[in-house]
């Protein structure tokens, strides 16, 4: 399949949450004709590959607005897509194993309800309440908030997609970016494996593939591909309200409505730098040993399925928004981590507005992608990029 024009206002690479709401923001301010292209299929990429949870526990006070604003999206989502995306807010319980692991919540603690949001300490034996059957002394306390929560992730892929269609946007798949054309110092042409594509504008939203692609348009990133893999158990009668966190080792899970323990932990380093979206026996050992660790009672649960997908990660954890200062006209929207579907609605919101010329408010020193050429030390890190 063709792209219908020769020429489009804006083309967006990559057809997954970020690049989809970014074209429906920009299409709602009838900034047209608008094309996405992706080289595979929808939801191929890590938008169908994520555990759907949605949090506002975060490190910094930019990512912790977006997430509000995420949050407050996904709540009005079916009304304003009619596609209903099952989003629960039964709360995300961040656990501490020892006294040092709490003192590290309490920082993150603070800054949440410095933002007006409800979080809460709880203790052993809140913990407990909040995780039925879990390991007598396997956590100390933690803290919770109970307006966070999970979704499923293809209804909000559907959901944007057919709105978009609906919109007029061209959305192809099949398609590789394989670079820009420039004139100057300025975008002039997408160049695709199906032929050029006249534009200004080009949206990096690759996701787990911004760093190639960005790498192919001669731009020197930071951000870096990494493979984490999840599972899904059995479904069980359902006893678990809470998305599950620890942060000592990056495992995470939760209970879906289909009554199946969903979730991954932190994945080991691998020397090789694969990214293939395979999943392997080792994880499948290290987080059965984690879960059963903390939940004794999950030991004879049987895994249904096992797949990975890629995180899109920065040095400092925080996602890269903003024109690329080499390249006028190229846009990053990406780096992401595993967070793309929590922060979609409101950061793709910001990457919008700069497509069309206007203010946003987000430092460029946090967020923009010329901020990594800078070694001064001082800004702001986002460590909590798990669950």
């Amino acid at each position: 399949m063709k792209a219908e024009r020769s020429e489009y206002r804006v083309v967006i690479v990559g057809a997954g949450v970020i690049g989809l709401y970014t074209a429906h923001h920009l299409a709602r301010r009838g900034a047209g004709p608008i094309l996405i292209v992706d080289r595979g299929f929808l939801s191929s990429g890590a938008s169908g590959r994520n555990g759907g949870g949605v949090r506002q526990q975060w490190q910094t006070r930019a990512t912790i607005r977006l997430a509000r604003e995420s949050v407050a999206a996904y709540r009005r989502f079916a009304r304003d897509f009619g596609y209903n995306p099952w989003f629960r807010q039964s709360g995300y319980l961040f656990l501490a194993e020892d006294a040092a692991a709490l003192e590290r919540l309490g920082p993150v603690h603070e800054l949440v309800r410095s933002e007006g949001l409800s979080s809460e300490w709880v203790d052993a034996a809140g913990v407990a309440r909040h995780v039925p059957g879990i390991r007598p002394g396997a956590a100390v306390g933690g803290t919770y908030l109970g307006s966070d929560g999970t979704l499923y992730p293809f209804p909000v892929v559907w959901g944007l997609h057919d709105a978009l269609r609906a919109a007029g946007v061209e959305i192809l798949h099949g398609i590789e970016a394989l670079g820009v054309e420039r004139d100057g110092g300025r975008v002039r042409a997408l160049q695709t494996s199906r032929g050029r594509i006249a534009t200004p504008t080009v949206v990096n939203a690759a996701g787990g593939w911004s760093r190639e692609f960005s790498e192919r348009c001669g731009l020197a990133v930071a951000n870096r591909a990494t493979r984490h893999e999840i599972l899904a158990t059995e479904p069980l009668k359902p006893f678990l309200d809470p998305m599950v966190v620890r942060a000592s080792d990056g495992l995470y899970f939760s209970q879906t409505m289909r009554g199946e323990i969903v979730g991954g932990l932190s994945p080991l380093a691998d020397p090789t730098g694969s990214i293939a979206m395979s999943s392997s026996a080792g994880f499948l050992g290290r987080m059965a040993r984690a879960l059963v660790d903390l939940l004794p009672g999950l030991a004879s649960v049987g895994v249904l399925r096992a797949w990975s997908g890629l995180y899109d990660d920065t040095p400092d954890g925080l996602p890269i928004v903003g024109e690329d200062p080499a390249l006028s006209g190229f846009v990053h929207a990406n780096g992401f981590g595993g967070h793309g579907m929590m922060l979609a609605p409101s950061s793709t919101e910001r990457v919008a507005r700069l497509v069309l010329g206007e203010r946003i408010d987000l430092d460029p020193a946090e967020f923009g992608p010329g901020r990594f050429a800078s070694t001064g030390s001082g800004r702001p890190t986002e460590a909590l990029q798990l669950g």
